[in-house]
C-alpha cells in the first residue's frame, strides 16, 4: 500500500482508486447470478461477429459485436444475449440485475397464482341404491365441470369385502355415466385396504369456469356420502 506525506509530518495511506463503471457492473452482475447465469452478457458473448440489437433504447439493427458493446458501455448498461440461436443472435441493452429481478418476480407470481389441484371425494357402499347413486353422480359432474378431480371409492365395511365384484360393477357404471365430463386416470379401480378407488380428471375442454381457489391451509372437503 502506498503512503503520502501528512501535514503534521506523518504519513497516511494513499487512497486506492475505486473500480471503473464496467468493473462495478460486472461485480454487480456476478453477485446477482451467484454462478447460475441464464444469459450470456457483455464479454461472455463470444464466437459471434455481429448481433441484432432490439429494444426502445437503441436504434434496432445489426451491429458488430464491438459496436454493440460500445453502445451498452455508453449507456452504462449491459449487453444481454436474449436469443442465442437466432442468426445473428438477438441482444438487448439493459440493466441485467433489474432484468433478472423481473424474471424472478414473474416466476414467483406464476407459482403463487398456479391453481392447486382440488380433489373431491365421493363415497359409495357396495349396495348403494339408485337414488343415492344419482345424487352422488350429479355432484361428481358438478365437481368435474368446476375443474376439480374426483376420487370415487367404494367402502367395504366388515365382511362386505367379500362382495368386491359389486364395487367393480358400481365404479364401472360410474365411469360410464361420467364419460361426457370426466375420464378415469387409470383403470381398473385400485383396492386399498377396505376401499376400492377410481380417480377421475376433467375431460379436455371441461372445467373452463373459474375453479374456486383452494386454501392450502385447509384439507379438501369431506367425501359426499
Amino acid at each position: 500500500m502506498a503512503f503520502t506525506p501528512h501535514g503534521n509530518g506523518g504519513y497516511r495511506p494513499k487512497p486506492t482508486p475505486g473500480p471503473r463503471p464496467q468493473q462495478r457492473r460486472d461485480q454487480r452482475i456476478n453477485n446477482n447470478n451467484n454462478g447460475k447465469e441464464q444469459h450470456r452478457i457483455n464479454e461472455q458473448i463470444r464466437g459471434v461477429k455481429e448481433v441484432r440489437l432490439v429494444g426502445d433504447n437503441v436504434e434496432m439493427g445489426v451491429y458488430s459485436i464491438q459496436e454493440a458493446m460500445r453502445i451498452a458501455e455508453e449507456q452504462e448498461l449491459d449487453l444481454v444475449e436474449i436469443s442465442p440461436t437466432a442468426v445473428p443472435p438477438v441482444c438487448k441493452v439493459l440493466d441485467y440485475q433489474k432484468f433478472c429481478y423481473q424474471l424472478k418476480k414473474k416466476a414467483k407470481e406464476a407459482k403463487a397464482n398456479a391453481a392447486k389441484v382440488v380433489v373431491k371425494e365421493i363415497r359409495f357402499g357396495p349396495q348403494t341404491d339408485d337414488h343415492d347413486y344419482d345424487f352422488k353422480l350429479r355432484h361428481a359432474k358438478e365437481f368435474l365441470q368446476e375443474g376439480s378431480k374426483v376420487k370415487a371409492y367404494v367402502f367395504f365395511k366388515g365382511r362386505s369385502i367379500l362382495f368386491k365384484e359389486q364395487g367393480e360393477v358400481l365404479l364401472a357404471r360410474f365411469a360410464q355415466d361420467l364419460e361426457e365430463v370426466g375420464k378415469p386416470d387409470s383403470y381398473p379401480p385400485v383396492l386399498e385396504g377396505k376401499r376400492m378407488i377410481l380417480m377421475f380428471s376433467p375431460k379436455a375442454g371441461i372445467g373452463k369456469k373459474a375453479a374456486p381457489k383452494a386454501d392450502a391451509s385447509k384439507p379438501d372437503a369431506p367425501a359426499i356420502q
